[in-house]
C-alpha cells in the first residue's frame, strides 16, 4: 500500500513538472493552482521547488502571484535554490503592480540567510516609502522577520518603524505597531507624536491591527497618565451612593482637602475612541477593549464592558473559555458588574466540562445574601449531573458559599451531609472533603455530623474521603471518645489493604488517641505502628518510626517526647476556601499569561500608575499650515491659451517674494525660456518622428526650484490646471534643481483623456455613511441550501481602483457541507470582475463573508454571473444603484465652485418636503444623512446654512459629480446635479428626490 501511494505521488509530481515546463501559460497556471491546493491541504510539495522557481520571472501576473505564494512557503527550506532568484525578486520590487512588489518583498524576507540581510534592509527601506499602502504594510511585516534573523539591525529598523508610525493609512497602522511591539516595545518616545493619530485611526483599522494597537496603547497609558481610581476605593462598590454623591472638597483626617481628579484629555480620547469597538464582531477586539477599560477607566465607567462580554458567551467554546476566564477575574473584585446578568452564567447541558467549571466559579463569586438562595437551588440541580467532575466542582462551590456567607453555613452543611448517602462515590468523597473543611470553622457545634460520618465510614471506598474522616476523628477525638477508638480498631483490621494516604492518616489517628486515651488504644497503637514499620512505602515506614519515637517514651527518645501533645494536638487554623482566580489579576487581562496563569514568553507587564503625570506636551504635534501654489502649466504650440505663470496665494509667500524679488524674477525668466525651448523642441521632434506611447517619465519631465517663490514645471501634453500643496518648510530649501516627488505632493499620474484632469487630482475620502442593508443574491430554496446576500461597503477596491467593492455573505442552510464554491461564467462578456478565491468547504449552518470587485463601467447595468458549487450552478446578478458607483472626494467650497463651472451637464428640480418634516435648525444633519444614504458622496463645507454641497467621482472613469441642495422656504428644496456624464444626472436626481420626499 505504501509503495502504491509513493508511485501515485511521484506520477502526480511528474505531471505537474511537465505542465510547469510547458510553453503555455494556461497549463502553468493550472499546475500552480493544483500545487497551492496541495499546500492548503497540508501536503508536502517541496519536491517541485526547482520546477516552480523557474517561473519566477514569468510575465503572467496571475502565475507570478501563485509562484510567490509557493516561494513564501518553501523559501526557508530551499534556501540555496531561492538565493539563485534574488535578482528576480529585486527587479520585482520595482514592478508597477503593487501586489507583485509586496509579494517579492514577502519572499525576500522569507529567505532566512544572513548573507542577504543588507539586501533585505535596503528593500524594506524602499518599500517603506512606496506609494502603495499595501506595500508599506508588507514592509512592516518584513521588519519582524529581519529582526529575528539579525537583531544587530535593530537601530536601522527602529528608523524605519519611526517613519512608518507617521503613516496616515489605516492599512499600515496595525502592522507597524506590531513591528514596534516585537522590535522596540520600550521605545515609548516613538509613540508620543503618533498617539492621537493612532487613537483617531483605531476605528478604521483592520480587526487584528486594532487588537495590537489597543494592547500597546494600554501599556502606554499606564506610563503617561495618573490613576483615575481613588485610593480609598480599592474595592469599589457600584451600589454605594456615598461614593457617587460625596463632595470632592470633603476634608481628610489631617485636615487637607482632597484634590479633585481631572482626567487628561488624551486619556479621555483613548477611552472615547475605543468604546465603539465594544460592538465589534471580532471577539479579540471586544476582549481587548474590555481589558483596556478594566486597567485604565475610572471605576464607575468600567460597567460599559459588561454587556459586550456577556454577548460573547453565545460564541464558540474556545471563545467562551477565554471570555469566562476574564469575567471570573473581574467578578472577584466587582460583583456588581455582572450580577444583573447572573442567568447568563447558568450551566447548560451542552456545555463542556471546563466551561461548566468556569461558570461555577463566577456564580460562586457573585453569591451574596440577596441571591444565595437562587444560586443554591441551581447548585442542587448541578449535583445530580452525570458529569462527575462537574458534580464534584459544584460541591466545592457550595463549600465556598458556606464559608463566605455565614447565614447559609448551617444550611449548606445539612445539604452536604445528605449527600453522604448518595450512591455516587465521587459525590460522597467530595462531600466529605468539603464537610471536613467546614467543620474546622465551628467544630464545637457539629459533633453530631462527625458521628454521622463515622457511621458511614464502612460504606465509603474513596481513599481521599476515608482519609478525611480519619483526620476528623483524630483532630476532634476528645469530642467523640467512644467512636474514635472503634474506628481505629476497624482500621487495624484492614490496614494492610488500604491506600497509602489512608495508612498515613491511620498512623496519625493512632498517635493522637494514644496521647488522649492510652488505656483503650495503647495495644492498638503498638499493633498499627508495627504494621507500618514494615510497610512497602518508605513514607509510611518513616512516619511510623518518627511517631514511635515521639509518643512512646524511652531512653533514646530525647527531649522531643515532652512536646508530643503540643505537636500533634496543636490547634489548626481553619482553611480559607478561595477562588483559584483570586491572584490572576497580576497579569494583564486578555493575554496568554492570564489564561495559563504563568508568565509566558514575550509578556510585557503593565507598569504602575505614575504618581505625577509626565509632560503632556510631548504628544502635541506641530500643525504646519500649507502654502497653496496654483500652477498653470506651459502649453504646447498647437494649444491656444495664456502664457505660463506661477501664482502664490499666501501672505507669508508674498512677504518672501518682496524680500527676494530680483532673484525670483531672474529664475522665473530662465525657467520660462527653458519651457519655451523645450516646447518648441518637442514640437519639432513630433513632426519628424512617429508618435509613440509615452511613459510616465516621458510625459513628466519635471524640475522644481526650491526657492521662496519660484516653481518651474515642464510638461508635454494637454493643458492641465491643478493645485499643489507644498509645506512651508519646503519653500525654505536652497534653490537646487531636483525632480518633483509625486509621493511628496500626493499627485496622481495625469494621462491625456477626454475628461477633465482635475477629476484625477481629487483626493478620495472615507465614506460619510455605510448602509447596512443587504440585498438577496441567492435564496436558500433556489440555491439548494446555499444562501447569499450582498452589500456595498463603500470602500475603495483593493484589487483595482476602477472597480466597485462588493461584500457577499454566503451561508450553508442545508444539512450537508457544500464544496468548491466559486464564480463561474459571467455576462456581459467584457465584464471586468475580480472573483473571490474558491471556498473548498462550507459546513452546515456556517457562514463566510467574501469580497468581490466589479467594474460596472459607470453603468447601472446588472453584473450577471454564475455562483457555482461542486454539483450545481446558479445564475445570479448584482444590480447597483447609481449612488454606489461613486467615490467620495474632499474639496473646499472654492474648489467646488471652480469644478462646477467646468462641468458640461447639469440637471435641477425643486422638491417639496413632507408635512411636519423638521425645523429649520435640524435640517442640515438630516439632509446630509439622506443624501449620503442614497449616494456615496463626500460632504463639502458650506458657509451658508441653507445650502448643502456634496462631491464625488465615479469609480470607473473618475468623472466628477457635484450635488447642491438649496433650501427654499420651509417646505421646498432645489436639487442641482453637475456631472461630466449626461446619463448620470437624471438617475441620481430621481433617487435623491425620492429620499428627500420621505417623511
Amino acid at each position: 500500500k505504501a509503495v502504491r501511494y509513493a508511485n501515485k505521488k511521484s506520477s502526480v509530481n511528474d505531471d505537474l513538472k511537465e505542465m510547469l515546463e510547458s510553453n503555455k501559460d494556461s497549463l502553468k497556471l493550472d499546475a500552480m493552482k493544483r500545487i497551492i491546493a496541495l499546500i492548503a491541504k497540508g501536503k508536502n510539495a517541496s519536491e517541485l521547488f526547482p520546477a516552480v522557481v523557474k517561473n519566477v520571472a514569468s510575465k503572467n501576473i496571475e502565475l507570478k502571484k501563485l509562484v510567490y505564494v509557493y516561494l513564501v512557503r518553501y523559501a526557508e527550506e530551499q534556501q540555496d535554490l531561492a538565493l539563485l532568484s534574488i535578482s528576480t525578486f529585486q527587479r520585482a520590487l520595482k514592478d508597477p503592480n503593487q501586489l507583485i512588489r509586496a509579494s517579492a518583498l514577502r519572499v525576500l524576507s522569507s529567505i532566512r540567510v544572513p548573507i542577504i540581510v543588507p539586501i533585505m534592509m535596503l528593500a524594506i527601506k524602499e518599500a517603506a516609502s512606496d506609494m502603495s499602502p499595501y506595500v508599506r504594510k508588507t514592509s512592516a511585516h518584513a521588519i519582524q522577520k529581519l529582526y529575528s534573523l539579525d537583531p544587530d539591525q535593530k537601530e536601522h529598523l527602529i528608523e524605519v518603524i519611526d517613519k512608518l508610525l507617521k503613516d496616515k493609512s489605516t492599512l499600515v497602522a496595525g502592522s507597524v505597531v506590531m513591528a514596534f511591539e516585537e522590535v522596540c516595545p520600550d521605545r515609548i518616545d516613538l509613540i508620543h507624536k503618533n498617539y492621537r493619530k493612532l487613537c483617531n485611526l483605531l476605528v478604521d483599522v483592520e480587526e487584528w491591527g486594532q487588537v495590537v494597537i489597543i494592547s500597546m496603547l494600554t501599556r502606554y497609558a499606564r506610563t503617561q497618565f495618573t490613576s483615575p481610581w481613588k485610593e480609598n476605593e480599592r474595592h469599589f462598590d457600584e451600589n454605594s451612593e456615598t461614593a457617587f454623591y460625596e463632595s470632592d472638597e470633603k476634608k481628610t483626617k489631617n485636615g487637607d482637602e482632597n484634590k479633585s481628579y481631572v482626567m487628561d484629555p488624551d486619556h479621555r480620547l483613548l477611552l472615547r475612541n475605543t468604546k465603539p469597538l465594544l460592538q465589534s464582531r471580532n471577539t479579540a477586539v471586544v476582549v481587548s477593549v474590555a481589558q483596556l477599560y478594566w486597567h485604565l477607566a475610572p471605576k464607575h465607567e468600567v460597567g460599559v464592558i459588561t454587556k459586550s462580554l456577556v454577548r460573547l458567551l453565545r460564541s464558540h467554546r474556545e471563545v467562551q473559555y477565554v471570555v469566562l476566564q476574564n469575567i471570573a477575574t473581574m467578578s472577584i473584585q466587582r460583583k456588581g458588574m455582572f450580577e444583573p446578568y447572573m442567568k447568563s452564567f447558568y450551566v447548560r447541558s451542552t456545555d463542556a466540562t471546563h466551561i461548566k467549571s468556569l461558570k461555577l466559579e463566577i456564580l460562586t463569586s457573585l453569591a451574596n445574601e440577596a441571591n444565595i438562595s437562587t444560586i443554591l437551588r441551581e447548585f442542587q440541580t448541578y449535583v445530580k449531573s452525570q458529569d462527575k467532575q462537574f458534580a464534584a466542582g459544584t460541591i466545592q462551590a457550595i463549600g465556598r458559599c458556606a464559608t463566605n456567607i455565614s447565614e447559609v453555613t448551617d444550611t449548606c452543611l445539612q445539604g452536604l451531609v445528605l449527600l453522604l448517602s448518595n450512591r455516587d462515590e465521587t459525590v460522597v468523597a467530595e462531600s466529605v472533603v468539603v464537610i471536613k473543611k467546614l467543620l474546622q470553622t465551628q467544630p464545637t457545634q457539629h459533633s453530631d455530623i462527625i458521628k454521622h460520618m463515622a457511621k458511614l465510614f464502612d460504606n465509603i471506598a474513596v481513599p481521599m474521603a476515608r482519609a478525611s474522616i480519619l483526620w476528623l476523628m483524630g483532630e476532634y477525638c476528645e469530642r467523640v471518645p467512644q467512636i474514635a477508638p472503634d474506628v481505629l480498631r476497624k482500621m487495624a483490621k484492614s490496614f494492610t489493604s488500604e491506600e497509602d494516604i489512608v495508612k498515613l492518616q491511620t498512623v496519625n489517628l493512632a498517635a493522637k488517641l494514644y496521647l488522649t486515651n492510652s488505656k483503650q488504644t495503647k495495644l492498638l497503637t503498638q499493633y498499627i505502628l508495627n504494621l507500618g514499620k514494615y510497610d512497602q512505602n518508605y513514607d509510611i515506614r518513616d512516619r511510623t518510626r518518627f511517631i514511635r519515637q515521639l509518643i512512646v517514651p524511652n531512653e533514646k527518645s530525647g527531649a522531643l517526647g515532652k512536646y508530643a501533645r503540643r505537636i500533634l494536638l496543636a490547634p489548626k487554623p481553619a482553611p480559607v476556601l478561595e477562588s483559584t482566580y483570586k491572584d490572576r489579576d497580576r497579569y494583564q487581562l486578555g493575554t496568554l499569561s492570564h489564561t495559563i496563569n504563568t508568565k509566558a514568553s514575550g509578556y510585557l507587564e503593565l507598569s504602575d500608575w505614575p504618581a505625577v503625570a509626565p509632560d503632556q506636551s510631548v504628544r502635541n504635534v506641530e500643525v504646519i499650515e500649507p502654502v497653496r501654489i496654483n500652477l498653470l502649466l506651459p502649453v504646447p504650440a498647437h494649444h491656444p491659451g495664456p502664457t505660463p505663470r506661477v501664482a502664490m496665494s499666501s501672505s507669508e509667500a508674498e512677504s518672501d517674494e518682496e524680500k527676494s524679488s530680483s532673484q525670483s524674477s531672474e529664475e522665473s525668466d530662465k525657467s520660462s525660456s527653458q519651457s519655451e525651448k523645450s516646447s518648441s523642441e518637442s514640437d519639432s521632434e513630433q513632426k519628424t518622428k512617429k508618435p509613440q506611447k509615452k511613459t510616465v517619465k516621458d510625459r513628466y519631465h519635471t524640475i522644481m526650484k526650491y526657492s521662496t517663490c519660484t516653481v518651474a514645471v515642464k510638461y508635454v501634453g494637454t493643458l492641465v490646471r491643478f493645485t499643489i500643496l507644498v509645506l512651508r518648510a519646503v519653500t525654505r530649501f536652497c534653490p537646487e534643481e531636483v525632480p518633483v516627488s509625486l509621493s511628496l505632493f500626493s499627485l496622481c499620474i495625469l494621462t491625456p483623456c477626454p475628461l477633465s484632469c482635475a477629476a484625477l487630482l481629487l483626493q478620495v475620502s472615507g465614506p460619510a455613511f455605510v448602509p447596512e442593508k443587504s440585498h438577496d443574491l441567492l435564496h436558500r430554496m433556489t440555491g439548494k441550501g446555499l444562501s447569499a446576500q450582498y452589500q456595498f461597503p463603500r470602500q475603495p477596491c483593493l484589487y483595482q481602483p476602477t472597480m466597485v467593492s462588493v461584500q457577499i455573505s454566503l451561508t450553508n442552510t442545508s444539512d450537508h457541507p457544500l464544496e468548491q464554491i466559486h464564480i463561474g461564467d459571467r455576462s456581459p462578456t467584457g465584464l471586468n470582475m475580480h472573483c473571490f478565491n474558491t471556498i473548498e468547504c462550507l459546513l452546515p449552518e456556517a457562514s463566510v463573508t467574501v469580497s468581490l470587485g466589479v467594474d460596472f463601467n459607470d453603468s447601472t447595468q446588472a453584473a450577471n454571473f454564475q455562483l457555482c458549487t461542486k454539483e450545481d450552478q446558479f445564475s445570479v446578478s448584482i444590480q447597483p444603484a447609481v449612488g454606489e458607483l461613486f467615490l467620495p472626494v474632499t474639496m473646499t467650497e472654492q474648489d467646488f465652485h471652480k469644478e462646477q463651472g467646468k462641468l458640461s451637464y447639469a440637471v435641477n428640480s425643486p422638491q417639496k418636503y413632507p408635512n411636519h418634516y423638521l425645523a429649520q435648525s435640524d435640517r442640515t444633519l438630516a439632509d446630509q444623512s439622506r443624501v449620503a444614504t442614497v449616494a456615496n458622496l463626500g460632504v463639502v463645507p458650506s458657509g451658508q446654512d441653507n445650502i448643502h454641497r456634496f462631491a464625488g467621482k465615479t469609480a470607473s472613469s473618475g468623472a466628477v459629480v457635484l450635488v447642491t441642495v438649496e433650501l427654499r422656504g420651509e417646505s421646498t428644496a432645489l436639487i442641482t446635479i453637475n456631472t461630466e456624464k449626461s446619463v448620470m444626472g437624471p438617475m441620481l436626481l430621481r433617487d435623491l428626490k425620492r429620499a428627500l420626499a420621505q417623511a
